[in-house]
């Protein structure tokens, strides 16, 4: 039988390969970075199958989803060395903070205003949306901390983390189109353990 393209077995030494060839530890924060922008690919994609969603949010969606395989491979690119171009170029610029700033507008403008804090909850596509926002929160963190290493481009580091309030703000108004109540946080003042036992 013939062998799968799909294992290499190359990367059974922890070390897996930039674009152009060079290899370099799973663990490393280039790779950490562009990894979870492939997780947080994958959960858009879930949030995108909710049923809730308009057809111009779905859309922009798969958009993100463009935007954001162009963002991984920027980042699996070894830092050039002094003098040389950048081998790709990161695929975001102003056109798409624009977009996404004005979905942002859009949603946050036929929404109730929330004027306490939200947890996620209310409704299982909105809990998606809140989980992908902070999967997006983390893949900012993991750009930053490569950044500190090697520049990132400065749209990159923009664009998610604008994408993590449009995520938000998407959560809130899947509640708000499908009627679930938005879950509140709420202090307990009683300084007494919270014991549910027994309940």
């Amino acid at each position: 039988m013939t062998k799968s393209r799909l294992y290499t077995r190359t990367g059974d030494d922890g070390t897996t390969a930039l674009v152009g060839g060079s290899r370099e530890m799973k663990t490393s924060p280039r790779i950490e970075a562009y990894g979870t922008v492939d997780e947080l690919n994958s959960w858009i994609g879930l949030v995108a199958c909710a049923p809730e969603i308009s057809k111009a949010d779905t859309e922009l969606l798969g958009w993100v989803q463009m935007r954001l395989f162009d963002i991984g491979s920027y980042l699996a690119c070894p830092e050039p060395e002094p003098g040389d171009e950048p081998m790709l170029r990161p695929g975001v610029g102003p056109g798409a903070m624009a977009r996404i700033e004005a979905a942002i507008d859009r949603l946050d403008a036929s929404t109730p205003p929330a004027r306490r804090f939200v947890l996620p909850g209310g409704s299982v596509s909105s809990a998606n949306a809140q989980i992908a926002r902070c999967v997006a929160r983390r893949a900012e963190r993991r750009i930053l901390s490569l950044h500190s290493q090697a520049p990132v481009d400065i749209a990159v580091r923009q664009f998610v983390n604008r994408l993590s309030d449009y995520l938000f703000i998407l959560g809130r108004h899947i509640n708000h189109l499908n009627g679930s109540p938005e879950i509140f946080w709420e202090r307990d003042d009683t300084g007494d353990p919270v014991d549910d036992a027994g309940k």
